[in-house]
């Protein structure tokens, strides 16, 4: 092999884009090797390759398990190039130095996820050979392209410099690296049926700190997903970068908002206006209605609490003109302006983003994917880091359907059925399953009045979100109002609590040995009572 010569391995089975990638590197002087489908793919348009059976002295064996897997490759991918010794012994032995590998693997997650998936079937998918080559060349300093949108970058930089940079390098170096490890967990993770599993993503976003100032570095990272509605979906359009506490927020935000939608999906057949506002990752104001009404939903929220509401963040799942911005900063403040920590939208105007913004962008303007009013349930694992480990669970996916109360199997009722109160206890649920437990929830009309959270015990849940109702102006909303349980009663004194206070409807579990006290308490004070069992329908969060 003639000193100076550039030798790039390509082997992808994928094979989108190919062909432009090795057209663009050979016009520039480079030399190919390639073996099976990525060399015919190449010679079918006239692209000269030599194939790796002439490097390796034979061509893919086993039933082609073993194309690339050989001594003569890898030392063209690990001989140090800096090493004289090292770079004479390839030309001794004739082999060229590879200085760029673009390899793509076979679709292992493909193979994972097929509802027909058998050890067999995921075995026949593994590359062994692809993510080997990958890592010699990662290990030896090669230009590693595993990744279709690298293959830009790279041309870029050689058209423009000739080379490719030390750092660029070294990023696809760390990338490779990273597909490798994914790759693998894929693998062991399906291997072990879950006995061996971890969390693996990028760093997409350097945060100004942590949940406190001084925990610091402090990062966003974004993992393999193909939810449209992931936090790296979001694109803010005015103001600074977002904090942990604001990811933390807008992660529960987005938790409400949809089981807010998933519930009138279920029960009412229908997308509604929805908006929600947080504050330290409870809801402290949200409302729901029909779309024609998305400005009463707005005013609802945003009036629910205004002392918490005040430097918290608001989602709203319609666009955002000039009119309904006015509403969120001036409704309930009396001559003064209402002040957001962010606010999400599907849209904004112009207009509107004036309205909302604060003084050295305080106010974050967020946009969401433009189908917003769509979104629907995360179905994503949950993970959570614990001294030692982590833990897992599914998400929490429970959504009640009222359809079925009173039936036979179905959900237990005391009391009749009203569509209004079945409204307004959804909107309690979805807040309640989604604040931290212990939780009782009130609202009325459509809009959250009181959201009692984090309480050791379910009479101080009640006596909170009573509290928090009225201290929020609301005292003369909770006679009428309903209320939801994140989990059962063990005793009456909770229910006496709020019925007392008002309250004509709850939504509640069981599971309590004194749940049939619980429902003479209600039918006596003739007080609408909706149960499920504990089990299918405890609404416990944030712990």
């Amino acid at each position: 092999m003639l000193a100076g010569e550039k030798w790039a391995l390509i082997s992808v089975y994928n094979k989108a884009g190919i062909v432009d990638f090795a057209g663009a590197i050979t016009s520039m002087g480079w030399k190919i090797i390639a073996s099976g489908g990525t060399a015919k793919a190449l010679m079918a348009v006239g692209i000269q390759v030599r194939d790796v059976a002439d490097l390796v002295g034979g061509g893919a064996i086993l039933k082609h398990r073993v194309v690339t897997l050989s001594r003569e490759l890898h030392a063209g991918l690990l001989a140090d190039v800096n090493d004289p010794e090292q770079v004479a012994e390839m030309q001794n032995l004739h082999l060229p130095i590879i200085q760029m590998v673009v390899c793509d693997f076979y679709p292992l997650l493909d193979a994972i996820t097929a509802p027909d998936a058998t050890i067999d079937s995921v075995v026949e998918l593994t590359d062994i050979g692809g993510p080997t080559m990958v890592r010699s060349a990662a290990k030896g300093n090669r230009i590693v392209v595993c990744r279709f949108e690298d293959r830009q970058i790279v041309l870029d930089e050689l058209i423009r410099n000739g080379y490719v940079s030390e750092d660029t390098r070294q990023n696809l170096r760390a990338r490779a690296e990273f597909v490798v490890a994914e790759y693998c967990l894929d693998s062991a993770r399906f291997h072990s049926d879950g006995q061996f599993d971890g969390l693996i993503g990028e760093r997409t976003m350097v945060l100004p700190k942590g949940e406190n100032g001084h925990q610091r570095p402090s990062a966003f990272y974004t993992v393999r997903s193909d939810d449209p509605f992931g936090l790296g979906e979001f694109r803010i359009i005015e103001g600074t970068r977002l904090s942990y506490n604001n990811y933390a927020d807008v992660d529960r935000l987005l938790q409400t908002l949809a089981h807010i939608v998933e519930g009138w999906r279920r029960n009412f057949r229908t997308e509604p206006a929805v908006a929600v506002a947080v504050k330290h990752g409870n809801a402290c104001g949200a409302a729901v209605d029909y779309w024609d009404n998305f400005h009463i939903v707005v005013k609802k929220t945003v009036t629910g609490d205004t002392r918490a509401v005040f430097g918290g963040l608001v989602a709203c799942n319609l666009p955002i003109p000039e009119g309904i911005a006015e509403v969120m900063i001036t409704a309930g403040m009396m001559g003064a302006n209402q002040k957001f920590d962010g606010v999400i939208a599907p849209e904004f105007t112009n207009a509107a983003i004036k309205l909302l913004s604060r003084r050295g962008g305080r106010c974050r303007i967020i946009q969401s994917p433009p189908f917003f009013k769509a979104i629907t349930l995360d179905t994503g694992r949950k993970m959570r880091q614990v001294r030692g480990g982590f833990l897992y669970q599914p998400n929490y996916l429970f959504v009640p359907d009222f359809n079925d109360a009173g039936n036979e199997g179905g959900m237990h009722l005391i009391g009749k059925r009203n569509e209004e109160i079945e409204k307004d206890l959804l909107l309690a649920w979805a807040v309640g399953s989604t604040s931290n437990s212990n939780t009782i929830t009130i609202v009325k009309n459509g809009m959250l009045i009181g959201n009692g959270v984090g309480q050791q015990d379910r009479v101080g849940a009640a006596e909170l979100a009573i509290k928090r109702a009225r201290d929020a102006g609301h005292a003369d909303k909770l006679v009428g109002a309903v209320a939801y349980s994140d989990s059962f009663f063990p005793f009456p004194d909770a229910p006496e609590v709020l019925i007392n206070a008002g309250i004509r409807a709850i939504f509640s579990t069981t599971g309590s040995v004194n749940d049939e006290v619980v429902r003479k308490l209600c039918a006596s004070k003739n007080v609408t009572l909706y149960q499920l069992p504990d089990d299918a329908a405890r609404g416990f969060f944030g712990h």
